[in-house]
């Protein structure tokens, strides 16, 4: 889902010697990832008051800003130092629009979406979606992703972070433990409990 690094990494040094090419290219290159990324975790009813084109160009406008910073002191790749600066913006937006008691998102009921299914999950099952199947093969994708909002909507937000962050956003162990401050064991062990989680929501064997 992510760039390249080794590309990533040349831009970045690019950049560092003054090339402001390279540093435009380095933030522009991410727009895609970035895109995705919020997408599969705003809220949908946050996003029909919050387009998520606008929360990324928000993150690379704070990027830009902030980017001598980063490569003063990469404390973690630049990849996930972007999320961290998505994960804010998505943050401060749930919040936004959550939290107020006035105007809040809550009040607003969507007709479409099934009832006490995380909205968040259902962006993440529009990833998956093949709209060239055929109508068999549509209606049994239909009901295992009925079966997987049920799942994933019940998992506890640590769970279906690392679920997605493996499966949807392809990151590594390795890229999950930066992420979320952990160790690979750590990072590993969470990732083996939520699969366990969500396959025995599925009615799935447990096993390896």
């Amino acid at each position: 889902m992510w760039p390249e690094a080794e590309k990533t990494e040349q831009l970045i040094q690019n950049a560092k010697q003054g090339d402001s090419d390279a540093r435009d290219k380095l933030l522009e290159r991410h727009r895609d990832s970035l895109r995705r990324m919020v997408e599969m975790r705003l809220d949908r009813k946050i996003r029909r008051r919050v387009d998520a084109s606008d929360v990324v160009q928000d993150v690379l406008v704070e990027a830009n800003r902030r980017l001598t910073d980063y490569m003063a002191n990469p404390v973690m790749p630049f990849h996930l130092w972007l999320r961290h600066l998505a994960q804010d913006r998505i943050i401060d937006a749930h919040r936004r629009h959550r939290g107020s008691k006035k105007r809040s998102v809550d009040l607003e009921q969507n007709i479409a979406a099934p009832v006490n299914v995380d909205q968040s999950s259902l962006n993440i099952i529009a990833q998956i979606c093949d709209n060239e199947m055929t109508p068999a093969a549509a209606a049994t994708m239909s009901e295992l992703q009925a079966r997987f909002e049920q799942a994933i909507a019940q998992l506890d937000d640590q769970d279906r972070e690392v679920v997605v962050m493996r499966h949807f956003e392809l990151l590594s162990n390795q890229e999950v433990a930066a992420a979320l401050g952990l160790s690979a064991a750590a990072a590993s062990m969470r990732y083996l409990r939520a699969l366990r989680r969500l396959r025995a929501l599925l009615g799935e064997p447990t096993g390896e």
